[in-house]
């Protein structure tokens, strides 16, 4: 038979740590350190508020290898469809531009720079037309909105009491080095 002295000792001793746990328990619940019910549910709602914050500032990054393989590709069309190879297709393009809005150019250089980063070479143009102020200013969105990379970096509008309006600009477009 086993002895129950010691069985009821092991069970008192149980009993008393349970206790003291149960003690510890409620003594940390009604602390002031751990706080109310009230400010642990204002931490959760804040902690809550805090993850969406985060969640929303990552979404961008998600799929982030399949957005850097498109964004390849998209340079690569930019620089075959905007990009010029051949030199002489600047002036043509150019040319076509104002002759479809029906500016006339008086005067048009066109010097190649050297070489810079991405294997372009910058080209400078420096044009001086006339037209009605009307082409001239269709003449400008076209070129804004051509195949051919432009950018505007200077436009001066002058003219005669009668007669048409003249347009001095200064641009820049890419050509492909090597070509």
């Amino acid at each position: 038979m086993p002895d129950l002295r010691q069985t009821r000792k092991k069970l008192k001793i149980a009993l008393a740590i349970m206790a003291g746990v149960d003690l510890l328990a409620c003594v940390i619940y009604f602390s002031p350190l751990v706080g109310s019910a009230d400010s642990r549910r204002q931490e959760l709602n804040q902690l809550q508020t805090e993850l969406t914050v985060k969640t929303r500032q990552v979404a961008p990054l998600q799929n982030l290898p399949q957005k850097v393989v498109v964004a390849s590709k998209q340079i690569g069309d930019f620089y075959k469809k905007r990009f010029p190879a051949q030199d002489s297709q600047i002036p043509t393009d150019f040319g076509k531009l104002a002759a479809a809005n029906g500016v006339t150019i008086v005067q048009a250089q066109y010097p190649v720079k050297e070489s810079g980063p991405g294997g372009l070479q910058r080209v400078e143009i420096e044009a001086d037309l006339a037209g009605n102020y009307t082409a001239l200013a269709k003449f400008i969105n076209s070129l804004e909105r051509a195949d051919t990379f432009f950018i505007i970096n200077s436009i001066t509008l002058g003219g005669e009491p009668q007669g048409a309006v003249k347009l001095s600009v200064r641009l820049e477009t890419y050509l492909k080095a090597g070509t």
